[in-house]
């Protein structure tokens, strides 16, 4: 989740028919076979599409104006990347423009962009093809699971350290915290008699955040997947985790990509966190400091949830997947978590 670019229309995929998506998959010379299968994705739209030949692609039509071109080709580049270290990661496919592909009525010519062209466009729209990847949720209660994923997060790291990003985000407080705080207060969704109780929670949470980070002034930032949720791995038995989406890559600490694999509970938290730092430190050293940025992090992103789903709200699809988010209950409900989290920071100083 991330602030956009520019504005972004309202509803950015309203043209966005099976039709038109078979002539994408065309204009670069892939044939499909009238199978599609739109994939979970509230950011972008995601959808599998068969082959004549019998195989499958994902496509992804990236939202209007949430990223530029230079970030979404600075993504591709970081999954090439890390492909070639053999970082299990599913990377978009070079695409190969096709001489004489038919322009319709509708649609202004194809543009192949970066080199080598990963992104296509025509228009506002923008749009990658990758490979097919299947498998499934891991099971983050098995700590030979959580060995494997640290392996894997170890091996990115390493190479997410060698070189700075240079156009994506910077995920600190800055940008998750106190632009997500104006976000929502400048929004009509936040209920006027629970606007201020909202917002004096989350400035006294963020003031115990910025201790916390300020109490580490040499931690290291690195390239780093960014939004390591379990629904963005897939687990395979043969071939363990994989890493299917690095839509929100950007510069964060390590642990960054750590703490959302991690379960609520203290006891489970620590056990899981060793389980996974058993196997990233074998490919990458880990400063134990970071633990102590679990919780401010859990902080920012709760306050970030609320304001991306103030940003997206105008886009259908939000208020049908989030009908509760517009309701007086959740910013209450959202409150008390975060005055828990102010609670839980309180007692690990």
């Amino acid at each position: 989740m991330a602030a956009d670019a520019h504005p972004a229309p309202e509803a950015p995929y309203a043209e966005l028919t099976p039709h038109r998506i078979l002539d994408r998959l065309e204009d670069l010379g892939l044939f499909g076979d009238g199978r599609l299968l739109q994939l979970n994705s509230y950011e972008n739209r995601v959808v599998q599409a068969g082959l004549e030949d019998g195989g499958f692609v994902v496509l992804k039509f990236y939202r209007p104006g949430r990223w530029t071109e230079a970030q979404i080709l600075e993504e591709h580049s970081f999954a090439a990347e890390l492909a070639a270290a053999e970082v299990p990661v599913i990377a978009p496919l070079v695409l190969q423009p096709v001489d004489g592909a038919r322009l319709r009525d509708e649609a202004p010519p194809l543009e192949h962009l970066g080199r080598p062209a990963t992104l296509a466009r025509r228009g506002a729209l923008r749009w990658a093809v990758s490979p097919r990847a299947g498998g499934r949720t891991p099971e983050l209660d098995d700590p030979e699971v959580l060995l494997r994923i640290g392996h894997c997060l170890g091996r990115m790291h390493a190479v997410g350290r060698r070189q700075p990003f240079a156009h994506r985000p910077r995920l600190d407080l800055a940008r998750l915290g106190e632009q997500a705080r104006a976000t929502v207060l400048a929004s009509p969704h936040l209920p006027l008699d629970l606007a201020g109780r909202w917002r004096d929670t989350v400035d006294a949470l963020l003031d115990r955040v910025r201790e916390r980070f300020a109490a580490q002034p040499g931690l290291r930032w690195l390239r780093a997947h960014g939004d390591c949720h379990p629904g963005n791995l897939l687990w395979t038995e043969a071939g363990g985790p994989h890493f299917v989406d690095l839509d929100d890559c950007g510069t964060a600490p390590a642990v960054q990509d750590l703490w959302m694999l991690l379960p609520g509970d203290e006891a489970g938290s620590r056990q899981a966190l060793a389980a996974l730092l058993e196997g990233y430190e074998a490919f990458c050293d880990f400063d134990p400091a970071e633990r102590r940025l679990i919780e401010p992090l859990r902080s920012l992103r709760l306050i970030h949830h609320s304001a991306w789903l103030a940003q997206r709200w105008a886009d259908p699809a939000f208020p049908a997947a989030f009908p509760w988010f517009d309701s007086p209950s959740y910013w209450a409900q959202q409150t008390v978590q975060l005055q828990e989290q102010i609670e839980r920071l309180d007692e690990g100083r």
